[in-house]
This record gives C-alpha cells, structure tokens and sequence, in this order.
C-alpha cells in the first residue's frame, strides 16, 4: 500500500477498526470483518479469553502478543512485542476497576496500518448470568516499517 493512502488514516480510525474486530461473535463474522478492514489497508486481528480477570492478565497481554506477531502486525522484535503488550496492558488498565475479583471472557482486537497500533479490548465481567461488559481501548505509535 503506498505510504499516500495509509496516511488517510489517524488513531481514531484504527482504534474503531481494532474495536470492531473485538465486537465480533463468531470467528466467520471476525473474518469478514478483516477482509473489510484489509482491503482498505488495515491490518486486524483478534483473540478470544476468559478466566478469572487478575491471573488471566498475562495471558491477555501474552495472547495479544503472539496474535500481532503471528499475523503481521507487528515484527517479532522487542520493539513490535513491547508497543503491543504496552497498548494491550493500557487497555486492561481501562477495565481493571470493573474486572477485578470476577470472571471474564471476551475478546481483544488488534487494529494497525501505518505507525499506528490500536489493542482493543470486549469483554463480560460477572458470576454466573449476571454480566457486566465493559470496553478498554488503547493506541501506540511505532516507525511504519516496524
């Protein structure tokens, strides 16, 4: 994609691109929408989680990690590893407060093109069927080549 077009894009478009990925239900819905988002030049991807909330924030920073890299969005350096866990963590920060001391599952949506990098964080926060959602967002700035 010519360095033109991606420019036609700021933070807050790839933040909602990285949020309508973590929107999906099923992994057919989560497809089409990065076929959308890929044919306008953005990168997306997304991971399911779930568990209690406080153990399960590692693995939601390390799944967030493994997914960019594995699907491009970022370089398998420290430099792409650290914007992702850093915008990852940022975002669970957003929902900490809610999260804390219950069982959560979700999903968290991974948005980029150009230097920007957005983590987007859907999840269900509750015991039993009584459920709580809340959403975290978050954005990271790193070299186009990166």
């Amino acid at each position: 994609m010519q360095e033109a077009n991606r420019s036609m894009f700021n933070s807050v478009d790839i933040g909602r691109a990285a949020l309508r990925i973590a929107l999906t239900a099923t992994r057919q819905e989560e497809l089409q929408v990065k076929d959308i988002m890929g044919r306008q030049g953005i990168r997306t991807t997304a991971v399911d989680f779930g568990g209690e909330f406080m153990p399960s924030v590692v693995k939601i920073i390390e799944r967030a990690v493994v997914a960019a890299q594995r699907q491009g969005l970022v370089s398998e350096t420290h430099v792409g590893a650290g914007a992702v866990a850093g915008a990852a963590h940022a975002a669970i920060e957003q929902v900490m407060r809610k999260a804390a001391g219950f069982n959560v599952g979700g999903k968290i949506g991974l948005a980029r093109c150009g230097e920007h990098l957005c983590v987007a964080i859907f999840m269900g926060v509750g015991v039993l069927n009584l459920n709580e959602m809340c959403v975290g967002l978050a954005h990271r700035s790193l070299a186009s080549d990166e």
